[in-house]
């Protein structure tokens, strides 16, 4: 790597510790769910122009046509668009995006990139929930700007717990993630907790710089609070329903119980995935 490139790595690592991360998304925020058509097309366009945003495979194809920015970046996708791998006893990806990494939990701790993890528990952010994931599976599946950004069951489950984690807002890139230790166990995030013919499984929508929210189909758009919050529910979800959204790019970490499941040998760090696609089964 060049002196140049590396130059360039530490200023944009540094600006995010010095930038007021919470104020920006804030302001971001407000921009994202103007309906004024001056402001939301003018963000719609950019953004469009900026990411070659693929409006064909949307159930609306015609940009202007979305009430505000944030309507637009958690488009749906045409019926039929992503197929969801039929075999009962696979796991599928939750979203579209790549494969940041995937593999065992070893001694609690989950591969983040270059010699950096964190804990299961600091992730799940409650000792007796992240027991079970200790020494178990895990996949992370990176959203970027242009991916369809709604997140979907890997799996199906009954979604017993939502847990509420306030944190940092730190980019989820490649370049941040070799950068910053623990990245997405230091995010915001809202961790999704399931019972599951193969025991526990959770899923956890890790927040990001400028990430104006997060949403899942029981909580609805959280309000951070600056305080954990935990809710308990009851809500079966079948394999590919949907699960929740970003508002602007995130993360997805994906956890099973020891034991459960294999992933599938073609899927490693940087390999391309779409919501539905088989990452592993049963064992």
């Amino acid at each position: 790597m060049s002196f140049t490139s590396q130059l360039k790595k530490q200023i944009f690592i540094q600006a995010q510790r010095v930038v007021p991360q919470q104020s920006l998304s804030r302001v971001v925020g407000k921009i994202a769910a103007s309906e004024n058509p001056i402001v939301k097309n003018l963000a719609i366009q950019a953004f469009k122009t900026q990411y070659g945003i693929d409006l064909s495979i949307a159930e609306q194809t015609d940009a202007l046509k979305y009430k505000s920015f944030n309507e637009f970046f958690t488009r749906a996708l045409k019926q039929g668009m992503r197929e969801i791998d039929s075999d009962p006893f696979s796991v599928v990806s939750p979203a579209d995006g790549a494969i940041s990494q995937i593999g065992k939990v070893r001694d609690g701790d989950v591969f983040q990139a270059k010699g950096q993890s964190f804990s299961v528990e600091k992730l799940i952010g409650d000792p007796q929930l992240a027991e079970p994931f200790k020494q178990g599976e895990f996949a992370t599946v990176y959203l970027s700007p242009k991916d369809y950004h709604r997140v979907h069951m890997p799996f199906a489950g009954t979604l017993t717990e939502t847990l509420y984690i306030p944190g940092e807002l730190f980019s989820v890139n490649q370049t941040t993630a070799e950068n910053i230790p623990g990245l997405f166990a230091r995010n915001e995030r809202m961790v999704c907790l399931f019972d599951t013919e193969l025991g526990r499984m959770a899923v956890v929508l890790v927040g990001a710089m400028i990430v104006a929210g997060i949403e899942t189909v029981a909580t609805g758009k959280v309000k951070p609070t600056g305080r954990l919050e935990l809710n308990h529910h009851n809500l079966k979800l079948e394999k590919g329903s949907e699960l929740g959204r970003f508002y602007l790019g995130s993360t997805a970490v994906v956890l099973f119980e020891k034991d459960r499941i294999v992933w599938d040998e073609a899927f490693k760090a940087n390999s391309k995935v779409v919501m539905g696609e088989r990452l592993g089964a049963s064992l």
